[in-house]
């Protein structure tokens, strides 16, 4: 019977015919497969052959022909590979022989260069000693490749690799030999690529995986402050007549504000609200000056900080206790009867700053039950009941309404690898002391940088949408006209920004930024807070998880926000429930948890009944 070798899908392939029509073949190979094979395929007819092991004994004999010595005897013209067959074993080529030259020309594109069915023609001398090249140099690079993959499999990680860990992990080149390595050990480990360098030592876990991301992303030139020139107090600055005081958490270091009263010999009442004036110490053109710019806000995570400002600087600023620190002051002169605001007065001068008082002291004696009694004990008690009744003055003027004192604020704090997650009940007493005084100092410099026509960074709100702007507009929220950040200078750079303004302002000079300079900082300043802000809530979220197994529990009570999203008691941490029924926003459930995974901050939760049911 006529057998044929034919090529099919890129493959050459031995049938047998079983009937011809025209320009086609109905074939049928050795293991029964009939197929249609157009006779512009078939490179070689033959019969008398078995072709149950003809291709595997053809690639046996191909396998054994060398491709340099073909290469040198085929000359430099177009030829056949049943030609070249011929003249390699000296006679008629069987079919067992033509068929394994045609498996090596065609497995050795290198060397051959194809010129149609069945024709070869050498590749020139130059071409194949740069194509061997190509090949060697691969081979080399494969065997880097494996030698790293394999260091990375026994658990240590190769110093080139190491060079390049943040590169690799969040911007990798995947042709790179670096990457390609990490890659292949991952594979081999049925691992990612974190996990892996997680088990082997060089990640400490989900939270530097965190954390690294992080920092190659919105700091590529580190966390870390170059040198730059030590900064000091200006001189020439009045002092102020009364020392103030600072109401901040005890881990506080960035105090930027502070508060006084004064009792005036008229009988009026003077407030003071002290804001920390970094301004003052350097210039616009300073070096601090551009590191704030780029890093535009302190970045708050659980476990620690990055610093908009270096350490240094802050504490030359910053208003701690027992020092006189310039400030940029808001007075408010009030009637005594009503706290009505009869007169304001904004100045450049120097501070001395009796205490820090902490919020977890201060909450035991500034509260609700002291302030029914009209007597807050301890330092600075008079003055306290005196700034709280005057915030809940402000905050009635501008129109706002108590607010809710149910809802919880936590903080976290991570010692040891140990969370503790507090929760604190928001619209105390000192939230609204602060928070009030704070909305009255940037509302009323805001106002007044844009009554002088000096540029500033406004941040406006309409409807839903907050935005940071050059113009001047409504904070629907705040009930307020012009609401410019002021208020925390170390903090954030828009506030910086606009201290600077508003020195211009006070001193009677040109302003140190352009209306244009400043739209660009916001706009930077947007997108670099809710970096920041995103990445506060991925490791709260991390924590939380952390806290749930450090305390072993296997469930909570929740509060339905929507659809399947629920809220879990206790700890502020939404996840979408398994099972959850139809409920109305605000219905409490009770959720199981399965395992959490740390490293997507994820964790599983279905649902369990109601609270209280069995």
């Amino acid at each position: 019977m006529k057998q044929v070798l034919f090529e099919e899908d890129g493959a050459f392939r031995v049938g047998t015919i079983l009937a011809e029509a025209g320009a086609a073949f109905q074939v049928e190979a050795a293991h029964g497969k009939r197929s249609k094979v157009k006779a512009s395929a078939v490179l070689l007819r033959f019969d008398g052959q078995s072709l149950g092991g003809f291709m595997p004994e053809a690639q046996a004999r191909a396998d054994a022909l060398d491709p340099q010595f073909l290469w040198e005897v085929c000359g430099e013209g177009e030829f056949g590979f049943a030609d070249l067959a011929a003249e390699y074993y000296g006679h008629a080529p069987a079919p067992l022989e033509a068929a394994a030259v045609a498996l090596a020309l065609h497995a050795n594109p290198m060397y051959f260069y194809r010129r149609g069915k069945g024709r070869y023609q050498a590749a020139p001398g130059e071409n194949l000693r740069a194509a061997l090249a190509g090949l060697e140099r691969k081979r080399r690079q494969q065997e880097q490749v494996d030698a790293w993959a394999g260091a990375l499999g026994e658990g240590a990680v190769p110093p080139e690799l190491a060079a390049k860990l943040d590169v690799l992990l969040f911007k990798p080149d995947k042709m790179s030999l670096e990457w390609r390595a990490l890659d292949q050990a991952a594979t081999a480990a049925g691992l990612a690529p974190p996990k892996l360098l997680a088990r082997i030592g060089a990640l400490a876990g989900p939270e530097e995986w965190f954390q690294r991301r992080f920092a190659f992303e919105s700091f590529p030139a580190g966390t870390g402050f170059p040198p730059v020139p030590a900064v000091h107090a200006p001189g020439g600055l009045p002092a102020a007549a009364v020392p103030a005081f600072s109401i901040d958490d005890h881990e506080t270091t960035e105090i930027d504000d502070a508060f006084s009263v004064q009792r005036l010999a008229d009988g009026r009442l003077r407030v003071g609200v002290h804001i920390a004036a970094p301004a003052l110490f350097f210039g616009r053109g300073h070096p601090l000056e551009a590191l704030a710019r780029e890093r535009l806000s302190t970045v708050y995570y659980p476990g620690g900080k990055l610093t908009m400002l270096p350490e240094a600087a802050i504490a030359e600023a910053t208003l701690s206790e027992g020092r006189e620190v310039p400030a940029a002051s808001l007075y408010l002169d009030l009637d005594p009867a009503t706290l009505a605001i009869v007169a304001a007065d904004s100045r450049l001068e120097r501070v001395a700053i009796a205490s820090n008082l902490r919020i977890a002291e201060l909450e035991t004696r500034l509260h609700e039950e002291a302030l029914a009694a009209g007597r807050v004990e301890g330092p600075h008690g008079e003055d306290l009941l005196l700034l709280w009744r005057l915030a809940r003055g402000l905050r009635t003027a501008r129109g706002a309404g108590e607010e809710k004192g149910e809802k919880l604020d936590y903080t976290f704090r991570v010692e040891g690898g140990r969370v503790r997650i507090e929760p604190r009940r928001r619209g105390t007493p000192i939230d609204t002391l602060v928070a009030e005084l704070m909305i009255h100092v940037n509302a009323t410099w805001g106002r007044r940088l844009a009554d002088a026509g000096i540029p500033a960074i406004y941040r406006n709100q309409r409807g839903i949408r907050t935005r940071m702007e050059v113009e001047p507009g409504e904070h629907e929220w705040l009930g307020v006209s012009h609401y410019a950040w002021s208020s925390s200078p170390l903090r954030r750079f828009a506030d910086l920004a606009n201290q600077r303004q508003l020195v211009a302002a006070l001193r009677g000079e040109a302003p140190a930024y352009s209306r244009d300079e400043l739209a660009a900082a916001a706009r930077d300043f947007e997108t670099a807070y809710e970096a920041y802000a995103e990445h506060q809530r991925l490791l709260e979220r991390y924590w939380c998880l952390r806290w749930i197994a450090q305390e072993g529990l296997e469930g909570a009570e929740a509060t339905v926000i929507r659809d399947e999203l629920v809220r879990l008691e206790g700890v502020p941490l939404v996840c979408r429930t398994i099972g959850l029924p139809p409920c109305a926003p605000g219905e409490r459930v009770r959720v199981l948890f399965g395992e959490p995974d740390f490293w997507e901050a994820n964790l599983p939760c279905r649902y369990a009944g109601r609270p209280g049911q069995a």
